[in-house]
């Protein structure tokens, strides 16, 4: 049963990521067929489904990693496939495997990436993305030297230096231990404010703090898309690891 995604008729805020009919194909198997969704400016839309799903493959597409075989996808207003620079420029990207230089430091890391993006005052930049992702005791350390949780975070820095609108993450805290977890979940509370974010995560508790919109994908179908509230009103207000078993399975 798939849940209509009433609340994007409802609500005034303009759509940051939109996603229309994606089909992507790798020879006869369909990794995404026909899939619908879209997430809102100043949200954090919770994207899950089980390994295999599609969700690591719709994110690719979002991002430009991959094109799309059918569809259309478009971000602040950019088609992926037609205007493939102007979507990086809007879109910070935090993969599953964060890609890091462990033999550089903090700041020289974040510097590096600022180059890239071509950021002017990037001084100042570095200072205040440090600043916002708890950095600011470990920036003199290299990469290499430092905690899973603080790995995530130069990540996270790395994604939003350029001050991207549109903010997605693959398993943000996966691996982390309790306080580690909760750091990460209130910087990406707090990054929500101002940005639209995906967050792909297995952690269903994870969903339930910090998302507003839930959208679950299986077998390369959406099975539910709408609001936390809305979702669990329509299960009998079940939790939400209850209702994606029972979508999933």
């Amino acid at each position: 049963m798939t849940i209509s995604p009433v609340s994007n008729f409802l609500s005034n805020k303009p759509m940051s990521v939109k996603v229309e009919q994606l089909t992507k194909s790798y020879g006869q198997q369909k990794a995404v067929d026909n899939i619908s969704f879209s997430a809102e400016a100043g949200s954090i839309l919770g994207f899950l489904g089980p390994n295999g799903a599609g969700k690591s493959t719709t994110m690719k597409v979002i991002s430009c990693f991959i094109p799309p075989t059918a569809g259309n996808v478009s971000l602040c207003g950019y088609d992926v496939a037609v205007d493939p620079i102007q979507v990086r420029r809007n879109l910070g990207y935090l993969p599953e495997h964060n890609p890091l230089y462990l033999d550089m430091y903090v700041k020289e890391s974040l510097s590096f990436i600022a180059g890239i993006h071509q950021i002017a005052n990037k001084a100042q930049r570095i200072n205040e993305v440090i600043e916002l992702t708890g950095l600011g005791v470990e920036k003199h350390k290299k990469v290499g030297e430092l905690s899973k949780g603080y790995r995530q975070r130069v990540g996270i820095a790395q994604a939003i230096i350029h001050d991207p609108k549109v903010l997605i993450l693959d398993e943000p805290t996966s691996g982390l231990d309790p306080n580690q977890l909760i750091e990460i979940r209130n910087l990406i509370k707090e990054l929500g404010k101002t940005k639209t974010v995906i967050l792909s995560t297995h952690i269903m508790q994870e969903v339930e703090a910090i998302c507003d919109k839930v959208v679950i994908i299986n077998k390369g179908k959406i099975v539910a898309d709408d609001t936390l509230k809305k979702i669990k009103e329509e299960y009998a207000n079940q939790t939400l690891e209850g209702i994606f078993l029972s979508l999933t399975r």
